[in-house]
C-alpha cells in the first residue's frame, strides 16, 4: 500500500489549482489521480474567458471573481504573461428597450456588489476602447452607452438596430492550456504527483477517509493510505459522491462550441467578447422555412429562441480564428464521452450570432469549415460552486464549476487548499461550502434567487 498527504481525483483545471495552492501552502507529498491526459476532458474545451460580471442576491461572486482575477494577474505577472491574459472586456448588447432597461439594472446592482463603478457615454471623448493586447492599464467597472448613433460609431459590426451596449471592463480572456500547465508544473516541483488511472473506491475508518483505490491503465489496481481526498471530478463528481454514500445536489448540462476561420473580417481582431441579450428569430428563407417546417426535428429552429449567442476572436492578433457559442435547448443530462456529434450546430450558431452580427450572413450560402467541441457544465441549482469539505471527514470538494471552470480556478483552488489546511477563510466562503444546502433558510432564498449569470 502506497502512502501520501492527501489525493486529488481529476487533473483538470480545478485539481491542478487545488494541487498548487495546497503544495504552496505547505503540502509535501500529494497525488494527482486522472484518467487521461490533464486538463483534457473539459479544460481544454472551454470558451477561455474570465470576468468579474455576476447578479444574484449578494456580492459573494462578485467577491470570489475579483480574487480569482488577482490571481489570474499575478501569474501572468510572475511569467510574463505566459497565459496570454487580456483585459479587451465583455460587450453585451441589445436591440430592445426591456434590454437596455435590464443592462441598467445589473450594472447598478454590479456596482454596488463590488464590480467597479458604472460610467455612461452619450460622446467618443469620454469612452476609453480595451487595449488589443495586455491586462495592466484597463479600467474597472462598466461603460453604458444608449445613443445608438455613437454605438454605431464604436462598433459599426454591431446590428444597426442595437440600442444599447455595456462593456464590462474586468474582463477578457486567456489561454487555460497555459495557465493549467502552468500550475501543474509549479505543483509538481513542489512535491505533487500525477498518477494514470482512475479513483474506483474510496475506505473509510470510523466515518473518516482511510484509503483511495485507484485502477491503473493495466487493470492493477493500487491502494493510496491517505488522510485527505479531495474531489475534483469535473462533470464526473456525482459518481464520485456515491461512492461516499453522497447524493451531492448537482446536474449537468451539454453545450458546445464552434471556431472556424472568419475571413472576412466581419469582427475586428480587437474587439471584446461580443453577447446578444435578445430573443432570435433564425434568419431563414421562404425555401428555407418551408423544409423546416416539414420535419419535427427541425421545425423548432423556425420560433423565437433565446438571447446568449457570444463570440470573441481567437488565436494571435492577426489569426482569423473567431470562436461561437450558443446553446438555446439545454436540459439536465448524464454526462457522456465522448460528445455525440451535432451537425446542426454550426448552422444553428451562425445564424444566431447574425442576429448581433448582420455581415455574416455572407457566410450562409457556403458555410465555412466548422470546428466544434464542448463538454459539461456541472451546475447546482444557483449556478454556485461546491468548494470545502463533505460530510466524510477528510473529503472535500472543488466542483460544480458550471461554465467558469477558467476564470474562478485560482480563487477555488486557495479556497480549497484553506479548508484543508485551517487556514483563514474569506468573506465568501460560507457562500460555497457544500452544508449551505442545509440550512432552511438557505433553501427559502434559492426559491426566489433569479439570475444566475450563465453564457
Amino acid at each position: 500500500m502506497f502512502q501520501t498527504e492527501a489525493v486529488i481525483c481529476g487533473a483538470g483545471i480545478a485539481g491542478v489549482a487545488a494541487a498548487y495552492f495546497l503544495t504552496r501552502m505547505g503540502l509535501q507529498d500529494l497525488v494527482l489521480v486522472e484518467r487521461a491526459d490533464p486538463l483534457s476532458l473539459t479544460s481544454d474545451k472551454s470558451t477561455e474567458a474570465y470576468r468579474n460580471w455576476w447578479p444574484g442576491p449578494d456580492g459573494q461572486m462578485i467577491a470570489f471573481m475579483n480574487r480569482s482575477i488577482e490571481l489570474l494577474e499575478a501569474i501572468a505577472q510572475a511569467s510574463h504573461n505566459r497565459i496570454q491574459l487580456n483585459r479587451r472586456g465583455y460587450l453585451y448588447a441589445t436591440a430592445e428597450q426591456a434590454g437596455l432597461e435590464r443592462l441598467l439594472q445589473s450594472a447598478q446592482t454590479a456596482e454596488r456588489q463590488g464590480a467597479g463603478p458604472l460610467r455612461e457615454h452619450s460622446h467618443m471623448a469620454s469612452y476609453r476602447p480595451s487595449l488589443p493586447q495586455g491586462f495592466e492599464a484597463g479600467p474597472d467597472g462598466a461603460d453604458l452607452i444608449r445613443h445608438p448613433a455613437l454605438i454605431r460609431t464604436l462598433f459599426p459590426y454591431l446590428n444597426p438596430q442595437t440600442q444599447a451596449v455595456l462593456h464590462v471592463r474586468r474582463a477578457g480572456w486567456l489561454s487555460a492550456q497555459q495557465l493549467g500547465l502552468y500550475l501543474l508544473e509549479e505543483a509538481r516541483a513542489q512535491g505533487a504527483r500525477l498518477w494514470r488511472g482512475e479513483v474506483v473506491g474510496l475506505e473509510t475508518q470510523a466515518g473518516a477517509i482511510h484509503a483511495v483505490v485507484v485502477q491503473r491503465p493495466d487493470g492493477a489496481l493500487q491502494t493510496l493510505k491517505t488522510p485527505l481526498f479531495v474531489s475534483a471530478a469535473g462533470p464526473l463528481q456525482g459518481a464520485i459522491g456515491q461512492m461516499l454514500g453522497l447524493e451531492l445536489p448537482v446536474f449537468a448540462e451539454r453545450h458546445l462550441k464552434l471556431s472556424f476561420s472568419e475571413a472576412l473580417g466581419v469582427v475586428p481582431r480587437e474587439a471584446p467578447m461580443l453577447i446578444w441579450l435578445d430573443e432570435v428569430a433564425l434568419p431563414w428563407s421562404p425555401e428555407e422555412q418551408a423544409l423546416l417546417v416539414e420535419d419535427a426535428a427541425t421545425r423548432w429552429l423556425l420560433q423565437k429562441l433565446p438571447g446568449g449567442a457570444h463570440c470573441r476572436p481567437d488565436g494571435p492578433y492577426d489569426s482569423p480564428i473567431l470562436i461561437g457559442l450558443y446553446n438555446p435547448r439545454l436540459e439536465p443530462v448524464p454526462p457522456v464521452f465522448p460528445l455525440s456529434p451535432d451537425p446542426f450546430y454550426p448552422e444553428l450558431t451562425l445564424r444566431a450570432l447574425s442576429c448581433m452580427l448582420p455581415e455574416l450572413r455572407a457566410y450562409f450560402p457556403r458555410l465555412p469549415r466548422a470546428w466544434v467541441d464542448g463538454g459539461y457544465y456541472l451546475k447546482t441549482p444557483e449556478n454556485r460552486p461546491l468548494i470545502g469539505p463533505l460530510p466524510v471527514a477528510g473529503a472535500y470538494i472543488l466542483g460544480a464549476l458550471s461554465g467558469f471552470g477558467v476564470m474562478a480556478a485560482c480563487a477555488a483552488g486557495e479556497l480549497l487548499a484553506a479548508h484543508v489546511l485551517g487556514r483563514p477563510l474569506p468573506a465568501y466562503a460560507p457562500a460555497f461550502v457544500p452544508g449551505r444546502y442545509q440550512d432552511p433558510a438557505y433553501q427559502q432564498r434559492l426559491a426566489a434567487w433569479g439570475e444566475t449569470a450563465q453564457l
